[in-house]
């Protein structure tokens, strides 16, 4: 008998980092959203959100699936790579494109870990049990056969004060939390999850910008590291008119050499097409609101939100890696 994975459910962003009464929550992890499926003839598929196939990228998933999973299973989960004390999206990143031998070294190099949050089927399709149901049988699956990694169980809880306390796990690469009805099923690309996103505020310095020096459009940040270097750490949304004006006013050309001189800048996470940008001399701090997604380099995954410029902020007092981020 053939069957399929179904569309992944997807999530819809709050604001509010509270478990709502009826609800569960699980962290949400820095990594590679994953389903994963074994069938009786020992085939394994590995997919991504756009049902890309990604077996041959992570062997080690593979084996781990064939070895302990029964077939007929069907999963949802998270694909992490830890490095470093933190999840590292980026190593991921390189391996989605390595084949073979080259996947096999980077499997021992970079090993990633699946990490399940859900039962989509066990010897049946279980896609219509509300959560709690498919939850318990989850936990099954696991203590019944074993598992371990690199097939890891994600936590789950109905307590708001552990949900609470998963907030503090910002420096090893948690975005945030995942919110689940109990009585809901696994209903196909649906988005009626729910998902918080942990944000925190600190300063960046402004080295360039799109657009013009009149009218900025975006601002690209910097940060000092310990040798005194301004490192480049990630991009701003689209400034409003407001902040663009008053910007504007501060903004002006280098009047030496500057240290982003001769680099060029990605238009967008994994993209290879430039931005067109302006160096501007980075004497202006910006107070910004940043996602907690990072990079092995320390730069910000996603655009940041522009707060406010600060004029009473020395940049030599804006390091790397401040008292205000969420990493150590």
């Amino acid at each position: 008998m053939t069957w399929s994975l179904p569309e992944p459910m997807l999530t819809v962003p709050v604001d509010n980092p509270a478990l709502p009464p009826g609800w569960a929550a699980e962290p949400k992890w820095d990594g590679y959203r994953a389903q994963l499926a074994v069938y009786s003839n020992e085939r394994v598929l590995l997919r991504s959100r756009q049902a890309t196939d990604m077996t041959g990228s992570f062997p080690e998933i593979r084996t781990a699936a064939l070895a302990h999973l029964p077939a007929d299973t069907g999963l949802d989960g998270e694909l992490v790579v830890w490095e470093c004390g933190r999840l590292v999206f980026d190593r991921l990143q390189q391996r989605l494109a390595r084949r073979g031998a080259g996947a096999a070294e980077a499997a021992r190099q970079w090993p990633a870990h699946y990490v399940v949050f859900d039962l989509l089927r066990e010897a049946g399709d279980l896609a219509d049990w509300p959560y709690q149901r498919r939850r318990a049988a989850l936990e099954s699956l696991f203590a019944g056969h074993c598992l371990e990694a690199p097939l890891t169980l994600c936590p789950s809880t109905t307590d708001p004060a552990t949900a609470r306390r998963w907030l503090e796990w910002t420096a090893a690469g948690l975005e945030g939390l995942c919110f689940k009805r109990l009585d809901e099923p696994y209903v196909r690309g649906a988005r009626s999850w729910r998902k918080y996103k942990v944000r925190a505020t600190t300063e960046a310095i402004v080295g360039a910008v799109t657009g013009s020096l009149t009218a900025p459009r975006t601002v690209l940040l910097g940060r000092y590291d310990a040798a005194g270097r301004l490192q480049y750490t990630g991009r701003s949304t689209t400034l409003s008119q407001a902040a663009g004006r008053a910007l504007a006013d501060l903004l002006v050309s280098p009047t030496g050499a500057h240290p982003w001189h001769g680099r060029t800048f990605s238009a967008g996470w994994a993209t290879q097409r430039a931005l067109d940008v302006l160096l501007v001399e980075p004497d202006v701090v910006m107070e910004v609101a940043v996602d907690v997604a990072r990079d092995s380099a320390g730069r910000w995954r996603h655009p940041v939100r522009p707060h406010r410029i600060r004029t009473d902020v020395d940049v030599a007092q804006v390091p790397l890696f401040g008292e205000n981020d969420a990493l150590p």
